[in-house]
């Protein structure tokens, strides 16, 4: 009896040294690629400061100390967090509002091939069509408020979250639909029990995609009319010629894309432990 428990210890012991050494070596691979990515934003900086140390350079480009400095400037009188808040307000409602129908509509084409046939061309069509070419459109319609910065966000989203959803409904495995069909599973079940749950990881990826699409929405609805939000603090700064400010306003937006990206990245490891992540 003795021998069988140690027999089972045994392995256990064992493995607990592997684990953390796996968890060792995942963190020092992390650290490793944050430093690397670190040093290069560092010599980057570096390169474009030395760069612009001449006056005409630094007028046309800027410098990362301008830059900087416009970055404190802009937080001390308060446009830095209301422009970002309301940029990112009506990104985050673009994103949203966007990838649910799209989303919804490319799962709900798995249903019928015909449906999806006759379809096909008509998205390609709204796809093709420069969301630029809408803003006169939609300004006329939904007037200068938040309605039009949303509709320009939302449709910049929902073609893209569409195809991405219908491509990963449709590459679900045959073999696994037909065995639920022999197992008497209905086309409800199918749907809910496989074809969604395999459809997550192209859905996911188009999350991370659209992220980037709905800012770019609402930067060029702000373009368009807007007195408030990160585009039209970059529009204006740019009709002054405030080089560095520009810049800054950029870089918020970046950093706005990438935190709105980390989210998208969280919920993705919440909502699929099963799935191996790098």
């Amino acid at each position: 009896m003795l021998e069988d428990t140690y027999s089972q210890q045994a392995p256990q012991r064992a493995s607990k040294p592997r684990n953390r050494w796996r968890v060792l070596r995942r963190w020092r691979s992390v650290l490793l690629v944050t430093a690397c990515q670190l040093g290069l934003l560092a010599a980057l900086l570096g390169l474009w400061q030395f760069a612009t140390s001449s006056q005409a350079l630094a007028f046309l480009f800027g410098s990362p100390s301008q830059i900087w400095s416009m970055l404190v400037k802009m937080q001390e009188n308060g446009s830095l967090m209301h422009d970002a808040s309301v940029t990112g307000i009506e990104t985050l409602l673009g994103f949203l509002i966007g990838n649910v129908v799209g989303t919804v509509l490319g799962l709900s084409l798995w249903y019928s091939r015909f449906v999806s046939k006759v379809m096909q061309p008509f998205i390609v069509a709204l796809g093709s069509v420069p969301i630029v070419a809408l803003a006169p459109i939609i300004i006329i319609w939904f007037g200068t408020g938040l309605a039009s910065k949303l509709a320009m966000s939302t449709l910049s989203v929902v073609v893209v979250a569409l195809v991405i959803a219908y491509k990963g409904a449709t590459g679900v495995d045959d073999d696994q639909i037909n065995l639920m069909r022999t197992l008497g599973a209905a086309k409800r079940q199918i749907f809910c029990k496989l074809v969604i749950p395999a459809s997550l990881r192209d859905i996911f990826a188009g999350l991370k995609l659209t992220v980037g699409f709905a800012l770019i929405g609402a930067i060029i609805g702000e373009f368009m009319s807007s007195s408030d939000g990160l585009g039209h603090a970059i529009f204006k700064a740019g009709s002054l010629y405030i080089i560095p400010e520009v810049f800054a306003n950029v870089f918020v937006t970046i950093a706005l894309a990438l935190f709105l990206s980390f989210i998208v990245g969280r919920l993705e490891r919440f909502l699929m432990p099963w799935h191996k992540f790098n």
